[in-house]
This record gives structure tokens, sequence and C-alpha cells, in this order.
């Protein structure tokens, strides 16, 4: 068995699986994170948070699989019986976009759903993550990344019920400038938008999560409020990150216990990263880390 100690990981994600009373830990997980031939998603299981099983290969790619490196940020959601895993997905002749996986039950084996990511062709996108409305309808809010548009973009796009294809256009919900707390990441003034994770309220309000760089150009991670409730927004930003100490790309989960906790990757350097899992309270739609 494993600690979190043990593990190298960026981008951790948690699942918890009633029926195993079991965690499954997801995220970038491939040694060759930023350059080099890429591997694959590896996930771990633990029944208390602390010791893991693994490494569990739930995705290797198929035969002809158009994308070769930078295998990112897997997350994964249990929508309508089945397990999909939204993933970035980059090739040396192809823009990086969000690619949706699935299968039939949380370690896998994950077959891509379509041949091609689901975010726009000529766009570069990462960080996809799956958004159901309250009336049902699927949504992928997602980055368009600071490295086309130099002002990162937070975006939007319906899908099809089956998550196959857009149902719609994408939207720009915000940009990673108009945070208070996020400052750029060079000199040449590029805005990182990382991570989007939403979580509804207790008191019905419609959080995001999401990740840039603040301060002395630390990773951290900050907190956004939808004023109408829906992920059109608009958006409105904590003045404060929530957390901003070399770490972010968060997401929210209930344990068994009723505890509410955020995984984080800290520190934000290759490759000391590791997942930490911070407690979490929520108050009439506040969130305070323990």
């Amino acid at each position: 068995m494993l600690q979190l100690s043990d593990i190298r990981i960026r981008d951790p994600f948690v699942v918890p699986v009633e029926e195993e009373r079991a965690y499954y830990l997801y995220g970038t997980t491939d040694a060759a994170v930023w350059q080099g031939e890429a591997v694959g998603f590896d996930a771990y299981r633990s029944t208390d948070l602390m010791s893991w099983e693994g490494s569990i290969p739930v995705f290797r790619p198929p035969e002809g699989f158009w994308a070769t490196q930078n295998y990112w940020a897997p997350e994964v959601h249990r929508y309508r019986g089945r397990y999909y895993l939204f993933g970035s997905f980059k090739a040396p002749d192809a823009r990086r976009g969000t690619q949706i996986l699935v299968a039939d039950g949380p370690r896998g084996p994950y077959l891509p759903l379509t041949e091609r990511p689901v975010t726009p062709d000529d766009w570069e996108c990462l960080d996809g993550t799956l958004h159901v409305e309250e009336d049902g309808e699927p949504w992928i809010v997602f980055c368009h990344e600071w490295k086309q548009v130099t002002d990162g973009e937070m975006c939007a796009m319906p899908l099809t019920p089956d998550l196959r294809a857009p149902a719609g256009e994408p939207v720009v919900l915000f940009r990673a400038s108009e945070a208070p707390w996020v400052v750029p990441v060079n000199d040449e003034g590029g805005y990182v938008t990382d991570g989007p994770y939403l979580h509804r309220a207790a008191n019905g309000e419609l959080l995001m999560l999401w990740a840039s760089f603040s301060g002395a150009r630390r990773y951290s991670e900050g907190l956004a409020r939808s004023e109408s409730g829906s992920v059109t927004g608009p958006w409105r930003h904590d003045p404060e990150p929530l957390f901003a100490d070399d770490g972010g790309h968060g997401m929210l989960f209930c344990a068994f216990d009723g505890r509410l906790v955020m995984p984080l990757h800290q520190p934000n350097r290759s490759p000391a990263e590791r997942a930490r899992f911070l407690d979490v309270r929520e108050e009439d739609g506040r969130l305070q880390v323990q």
C-alpha cells in the first residue's frame, strides 16, 4: 500500500464509490508530464484516504489514438449510470483539447466516446469538467488556454445528452485578469485559467473552484460565484484566493464520514508535486479551509 507522499500526481480528482465504500484518486500521473511520449492515466484506490492501492492503469491509448503527449487532468464523473473521464490531450500536429472517455466502472478501462475532442479544434483547450444544470442539461466547462489568447478564458459549452457532441457554441464566462487576486504568470502579461470545478452549495449557490497565480506568482486556488445560479453566470470573484500556498487545481468531494474535502496538488513544481487533502467548511455559500 502507498501513502499520498509516495504518489507523484498533479490535478488530483477523487471519486467516492458508495457501492465499494472506497475512493478512487485520478490525476496527471505520467512521468513525462511536460515533454515526451505520453503513457496514459493511472488511478489509486483507498478505503480511508490514507493508504492507497495502485497504480491501476485506467486508460492506455488504443491503436491509432490521435494524441501522443500531455495527457493531463483526468476527471471522472458518474453520469446516467456510467463513468465518464474528461481528459486533456495533445499531439505535435494538433491543438490541445478535452476528450471524453467512458467506462462501466471506476477502474476502467476507459475508451474514447468519440474520435476527437469535444472542444473546438482550432482552440488550445484544457481542463474540461462536467457540469449538469438543475434542469438536467449537461455542459462542459473548460479553459481556453492563455498561451493562445494571453488572458486565459473560462468557457462553457452545452453538450448533447449523450455527451458526444456540442449542443451549442462556447460561451466565455470570464477572463483570468477579472479576478482581483490574479497576477500575470510572466513579464509579458499572460494570465492563466486552470482547473475549473463546479459545486452546488447547500444554500443553492453555484460556486466554481479554479486555479491561477497570485502574489509572487504562486499557484493558487480561487473561488467564483454565479449570480444567476446557472453556469452562464455572470460570475463574481471572491477578492482573495481560497488557498495561496503554491498549490491548486482543486475539486471538492464529500467523504463517507460527511466531511467536505478539497484535494489539490502542492507544490506546483515538478517532480515534487503531491496530492494534499484539505478539510473545508461550508457555511451559507462560503468556503473556509480548515
